[in-house]
């Protein structure tokens, strides 16, 4: 009886299984599987920056090498759009892509970078009394 009583339990394992799968299968025909949104990936900025230098220029590319696109000022709130690694000197140099009264490059450096604008709101308030 207990061999009996195995297989029968092994049958039901199976056809479990066996469940699974076709409501596996019925899924992926007509319901795309899709990741749910993260602030990485659904976010249209990576952050929000507040400029450290007294005057700087936004260039077209990183680097440097390109024209000057417009400028900002010390305290002034951009949204961070990108951020890349540039070679320089033997190493390596990072800019981010900036947008704000003007869109372009900066060295990362030149540049506090925060979560939201209210952390870089906060910050600017805090400078100004320095």
């Amino acid at each position: 009886m207990r061999v009996s009583g195995i297989v029968f339990a092994g049958q039901g394992l199976v056809l479990a299984a066996l469940a699974v799968m076709g409501a596996c299968s019925r899924m992926g025909s007509g319901i795309p599987l899709l990741p749910p949104p993260t602030p990485p990936l659904s976010r249209p900025v990576i952050g929000y920056g507040v400029i450290s230098a007294a005057f700087i220029h936004l260039m077209a590319e990183p680097g440097g090498d390109g024209a000057s696109t417009g400028y900002l000022r010390k305290s002034s709130i951009v949204e961070v759009l990108e951020r890349r690694a540039v070679p320089r000197n033997g190493g390596w140099e990072t800019w981010v892509l900036v947008r704000g009264t003007h869109r372009g490059w900066l060295r990362e450096r030149e540049i506090r970078v925060f979560d939201n604008e209210a952390q870089a709101r906060t910050a600017t308030g805090t400078q100004s009394h320095e």
